[in-house]
């Protein structure tokens, strides 16, 4: 009986442990969350002057993929080579935010030869842990370029020409340029419309490579005429270090406005031929003009000019100037030489001076 007892509990006691193990059993214990905010890793790093400027993305989660709720706290460094990164500051930003920060160099970093310097964030939470330091922005250390001074600016048919005085050798010069007009309403359509300007554009003026020279003028022939533009120049030492170019530049000079209005008259026109015909029965006599097409942008058209003799220039094209580069004068009589010249007007109404002369006599009877 005893032993039907015993047997009887040792199924119950199997029957047990089969439905537990069939409902699972707990895993191994995870460790707690070190609620480490992720690395930063797109920090980069702009010189001018004895200013350095940092721009990167706050990260949303830590490092186990949860939201991060609080600000976090952020701490700077920077350090040259074989050095140790040197604090800078400690500062809370939120997650997710667009993070900036301006250091002002100290003289130990801001004088002497060109030397890499670079930057890193590091990230951390309450108990002062991180997830590592970020990627580096590198910039160079050293004694900055001297500003740009006596910058000035002449509106040309070519373009705006900007002159400065001349720095040192192998400096470069950086001149920014920004577009001060509003945007049109509505934008041009058709293949043939213009694409919109862009606000801001860079124009580089290199120093001359193994030679004295030293950049103290440029052309910028990108302009729109009709624009409105402001110019800020600096110089700059370009190095390059490990395959990358990077630049010690020196501070920003004061913004310097231009009108790019547009007074200058299409070019003369060139070629002007002239051929005459004569009717052999009474009908028309006639000289004809031909001369090469203008291809400027504004061109309104041409105006043609007649003079007799000694006589004084007339007018006697349309009071509407010329689509194309011809004119059929009929106003003429046999045995009689014309002399003729063409301009050229633009859409602002701005007229060319006269082309060369072109003589023509009519056949006599």
């Amino acid at each position: 009986m005893r032993s039907l007892e015993r047997n009887g509990l040792s199924a119950l006691a199997l029957a047990i442990a089969a439905v537990l193990a069939g409902c699972g059993t707990p895993g191994a214990p995870q460790p707690p969350s070190l609620n480490l905010p992720d690395r930063v890793a797109d920090l980069a790093a702009t010189r001018a002057g004895d200013h350095v400027s940092l721009t990167w993305t706050m990260p949303k989660k830590n490092t186990d993929k949860l939201l991060l709720k609080d600000d976090v706290t952020v701490h700077v460094c920077r350090q040259e080579e074989h050095s140790p990164c040197a604090p800078v500051t400690d500062m809370h930003i939120a997650p997710g935010a667009a993070a900036t920060f301006a250091d002002s160099l100290p003289r130990s970093e801001a004088e002497g030869a060109p030397r890499v310097l670079t930057y890193f964030v590091e990230l951390k939470n309450r108990n002062g842990r991180s997830a590592g330091l970020s990627n580096g922005g590198v910039v160079i250390a050293g004694l900055a370029p001297a500003p740009v001074t006596g910058l000035t600016a002449e509106v040309r048919k070519a373009g705006i020409v900007l002159r400065w005085q001349p720095g040192n050798k192998n400096e470069a010069v950086r001149l920014r340029r920004t577009l001060l007009t509003p945007p049109p309403a509505k934008t041009e359509q058709g293949l043939l419309a213009r694409p919109p300007e862009p606000v801001d554009q860079n124009l580089l003026v290199e120093a001359g490579s193994g030679s004295s020279h030293i950049p103290d003028r440029a052309l910028d022939k990108d302009i729109r005429f009709g624009e409105t533009y402001a110019y800020r120049a600096q110089r700059l030492v370009r190095v390059v270090e490990n395959g990358q170019t990077l630049e010690l530049a020196g501070e920003l000079s004061a913004p310097m406005r231009v009108e790019a209005l547009d007074v200058f008259p299409p070019a003369v026109p060139q070629g002007l031929a002239a051929v005459a015909t004569a009717s052999e029965n009474g009908g028309e006599n006639a000289i004809d003009l031909s001369w090469q097409p203008d291809t400027e942008d504004d061109l309104a058209g041409y105006i043609v000019y007649r003079r007799q003799g000694d006589g004084t220039w007339q007018r006697i094209s349309p009071a509407q100037p010329l689509i194309g580069p011809a004119f059929h004068d009929t106003h003429v009589q046999r045995g009689s030489t014309y002399h003729y010249a063409v301009s050229a007007i633009d859409q602002g109404g701005h007229e060319s001076a006269r082309s060369a002369q072109a003589e023509e006599t009519v056949p006599g009877p």
